[in-house]
């Protein structure tokens, strides 16, 4: 089975908002797949996606994701870009992974706004947030302390798609590994 460890990037403002506001700008995914014991990196997705309910990104969101206007006026809009994602997911049987519960939200909330039907494969969701906590009976916390806790240096650039992607990566070989272990017991 493949694992689908997806993050995204939204827009944001740096005062009150309303959630319902939020719009994805960002998809990056990694598909990790098992083969034998060890779990191998086989592709990865990047897009930017261009805002229709308040198309002009904050100071704020600029300044904390790294995108810049440009990328998403020169994007597509999700009801173009998500069957795109889709596609690249692919047919074959897959567990959808995030580093909390947003990303799952978001995809269903950018669905709901652009009346495209959310995957039911999306709920073999696995909140590797969660699992890590639970797996190291600590509170939760966010990726770059999970990555010093593992003692893996962050690499790329924080709240970058991508790069976050990546790094949420790495932490899912050590949590989907326990996960698989225990399903064969």
């Amino acid at each position: 089975m493949d694992y689908i460890i997806v993050d995204l990037e939204a827009t944001c403002w740096d005062n009150d908002f309303n959630i319902d506001q939020m719009e994805i700008i960002e998809i990056g995914a990694v598909r990790l797949r098992q083969e034998s014991e060890a779990f191998n990196i086989l592709d990865e997705y990047s897009t930017f996606v261009r805002p229709v309910v308040q198309p002009v990104l904050s100071e704020y969101c600029k300044e904390l994701t790294s995108i810049q206007q440009s990328y998403v006026d020169s994007a597509d809009s999700f009801d173009v870009v998500f069957p795109r994602f889709l596609y690249w997911i692919g047919s074959e049987p897959y567990g959808l992974c995030s580093w909390g519960t947003y990303d799952l939200k978001q995809f269903e909330i950018d669905c709901m706004r652009h009346n495209a039907p959310f995957p039911e494969e999306f709920r073999n969701h696995f909140n590797l947030k969660a699992l890590f906590a639970k797996q190291r009976k600590i509170k939760r916390c966010g990726m770059k302390r999970a990555l010093q806790i593992l003692e893996i240096s962050h690499e790329g650039i924080h709240h970058k798609a991508l790069s976050d992607a990546r790094n949420i990566a790495k932490i899912a070989v050590h949590v989907l590994n326990e996960v698989t272990i225990q399903k064969e017991r």
